[in-house]
């Protein structure tokens, strides 16, 4: 059993607290945030993550886990402190470190024997020489500073790391190593996930590097399905026939409107902003991002194939977080398709299981309408985007849907639906670089 101490209760932090907890660790977890902290403190999750109120309420029974505001209480309680702080990217496309160097500054005073502190947000190449650099300078007590990487999926976060594929250890000492190796022994011992030591700069760009990546692969599938929207293809039958090539596999080949999220978009612009610092221009980094930032247009190109002038339409909209199980609407695709629709006067009406309060705390406000369920804000409605891929839209009863709309025009973004379902359901069906079906379903306008 190891004192953990987890700096930031946000989507890293407290996934990784309950986590670090239910393998028998005690996890004391630090926000400024007095109102989190009480939340937290009462087993009510502050996120939306599958499995993280079962595993808090039944960490917070068992006295392994515990929420303050008091620093100076957690720097004393972890002879292993985690930084899992914002990193938010300035205008620039840099991270922010605000965060991270603010909590470097008032660890110091407060260390008392040895220590380990590990970044476990994404930072960029070196920040680790930074914290080591600002802890100094208040401290004579010895310490060290680990680049620990998360690779957590939004929505499989819990299963990511209780069962990690790598961890990835980023240090100069055998003694961290030591110590970080055993803490993280029980999350690997069943399925054999290697636990990858290098140095701090590599462990630092291993991350950027890894999402880059997957933007890349994502943002190459919908370039593929746009020019199979031209020559005729089917980007499905392409998927399979390149993804069964070893060498590429069939992950984050999934043609649709883009992504989003607190990761990819951040990291990609990160990565783009170290390569310039250091002189070089990262050209596929560019281009990754202006496909991601075209392809969220998608939906409504293909809604104007039927409607040319949206004024005054009701588009309803099945989806709002940037992925299903989730409700995080940071870069959600979603927000910047309704913004679309909205600066055409059309009349929005949106549902989602997980991210319509956010969507209203922080976004649109009253600007559209909110249903209590899927179907409700199909009522006459005289198209549906689908932007999410949520498992009860992908459930639906599409004979309801059809009898609730005005017109059955539905555009899905994620490529839901089969095309014969979809032909035999009686729709005009757009889709990702797929054909489009029933287009005498309904009178264009």
């Amino acid at each position: 059993m190891t004192n953990i101490t987890i700096i930031g209760t946000g989507y890293v932090g407290l996934v990784a607290g309950v986590c670090f907890a239910e393998v028998g660790n005690d996890v004391l977890c630090i926000d400024i945030d007095q109102s989190k902290v009480e939340k937290l403190s009462q087993g009510i999750p502050t996120i939306y993550e599958k499995r993280l109120k079962e595993l808090l309420q039944r960490n917070i029974r068992a006295g392994r886990i515990r929420f303050s505001t008091n620093l100076k209480e957690g720097v004393h309680h972890g002879s292993v402190i985690f930084l899992a702080l914002p990193t938010p990217p300035d205008e620039d496309g840099s991270a922010d470190l605000s965060h991270v160097l603010k909590v470097a500054t008032q660890i110091g005073p407060y260390l008392r024997s040895y220590t380990i502190i590990v970044n476990k947000s994404t930072v960029p190449v070196g920040t680790a020489a930074k914290v080591r650099k600002t802890i100094a300078a208040t401290t004579n007590v010895p310490f060290d500073v680990v680049a620990n990487p998360e690779f957590l999926r939004e929505g499989l976060a819990i299963e990511d790391f209780m069962a990690p594929d790598r961890v990835v250890i980023g240090t100069d000492s055998e003694r961290a190593l030591r110590i970080m190796t055993d803490l993280y022994r029980p999350f690997v011992q069943d399925n054999g996930a290697p636990i990858l030591t290098m140095d701090i700069t590599s462990a630092e760009l291993t991350k950027y590097a890894a999402n880059a990546f997957l933007a890349t692969k994502l943002s190459f599938i919908n370039e593929i399905a746009n020019l199979c929207d031209r020559v005729g293809a089917n980007v499905d039958h392409i998927r399979v026939g390149i993804g069964a090539d070893p060498r590429i596999g069939y992950h984050y080949l999934l043609p649709g409107i883009g992504y989003g999220g607190s990761c990819l978009p951040k990291d990609v612009k990160a990565l783009r902003h170290i390569s310039a610092e250091h002189g070089y221009d990262f050209q596929v980094i560019r281009a990754v991002e202006t496909v991601n930032y075209n392809q969220r247009q998608k939906p409504i190109e293909l809604l104007r194939a039927t409607y040319s002038d949206l004024r005054g339409r009701k588009i309803a909209i099945w989806g709002l977080a940037f992925k299903p199980d989730t409700d995080d609407i940071r870069e959600a695709p979603a927000i910047s398709v309704i913004a679309a629709l909205l600066a055409e006067q059309a009349r929005v009406y949106a549902y989602d299981p997980q991210a319509m309060d956010n969507v209203r705390e922080y976004v649109f406000g009253d600007k559209i309408h909110y249903g209590n369920n899927m179907y409700e804000v199909l009522d006459n409605a005289d198209a549906l985007l689908l932007l999410t891929e949520w498992q009860e839209f992908r459930d639906a009863d599409l004979d309801r849907v059809r009898r609730r709309m005005a017109s059955p025009v539905l555009i899905d973004g994620r490529n839901v639906f089969g095309i014969d379902t979809m032909e035999k359901a009686g729709f005009y069906y757009r889709s990702i670089g797929r054909p489009p079906v029933g287009v005498g379903n309904v009178i264009h306008a």
